[in-house]
């Protein structure tokens, strides 16, 4: 009897062990027309933001958009405006083919992003990393190159027909710099009410510290924001990041 408690025993812990290490925490999604109508409708609504933090941004060619944009800057557009943009895309731009060439490049980088969602371990933190049981990855022609709802655990992610990605050509880097953003949100960015450019530079260093040894690719970006810098040394060191950036933001009042 022992023997067979034993043995059940075994087989359970292996079955967990698989199944934890097969466990896929992301699903690519194509857009439909209008999923991309409404993205671009977002993104030109913040055209004065992207500009402001030097953001390069993609749209659709033509007077149209040309003329929307205009709009953004000086608060005018409507919702007349947005179905006539509608209109636009779903009859003169979207063509689903485009974004098959991103989509097969992220489902080969599947096992690294899952290696590395796996790697964060919210036990080694003092504060809550916000974690998702599964992340919508949401291809784009169009935008920033990458956004994140911490809501929702969804990302967009910008591709291009022939399967590049914007900053990277590894598709990895930009989705867990998103999901690292959506971990620290609430419990670091909204609550200690930190500014944009700090915001990018501790996420930064949070990809960076646990994982520049498989992401070769991946840089610290220069928004002239350092104040975390001292605090981030270690892996370890991000156990204290709610009391790094208290320090920092406390400074300032």
């Amino acid at each position: 009897m022992r023997c067979a408690t034993f043995n059940i025993l075994v087989c359970l812990i292996l079955f967990i062990s698989c199944s934890v290490k097969g466990q896929d925490y992301i699903k690519v999604n194509i857009p439909t027309a209008d999923d991309e109508s409404a993205y671009i409708w977002t993104t030109l609504q913040d055209i004065p933001f992207f500009e402001k933090n030097n953001y390069q941004v993609n749209l659709p060619a033509g007077t149209l958009v040309a003329d929307l944009k205009s709009k953004s800057k000086t608060g005018e557009l409507s919702d007349d405006d947005y179905e006539r943009l509608k209109i636009f895309i779903r009859d003169s731009i979207y063509n689903r083919s485009d974004y098959l060439k991103g989509y097969e490049k992220i489902g080969d980088e599947k096992a690294l992003i899952n290696t590395m969602i796996n790697k964060i371990d919210r036990s080694n933190f003092n504060w809550d990393f916000k974690r998702f049981e599964t992340y919508q990855i949401n291809l784009t022609l169009y935008g920033p190159g990458g956004s994140y709802d911490p809501d929702e655990g969804s990302i967009l992610i910008f591709t291009a027909p022939e399967g590049q990605f914007k900053n990277y050509d590894n598709p990895a880097n930009t989705i867990i710099h998103e999901i690292v953003h959506m971990g620290v949100e609430e419990s670091i960015i909204q609550k200690y009410k930190v500014p944009h450019p700090l915001k990018e530079r501790i996420v930064d260093s949070f990809v960076f510290l646990n994982f520049s040894a498989i992401l070769p690719e991946y840089r610290i970006q220069d928004m002239g924001e350092f104040r975390i810098d001292p605090y981030l040394k270690t892996k370890e060191d991000l156990k204290k990041l709610d009391k790094f950036v208290e320090q920092i933001m406390g400074e300032n009042r």
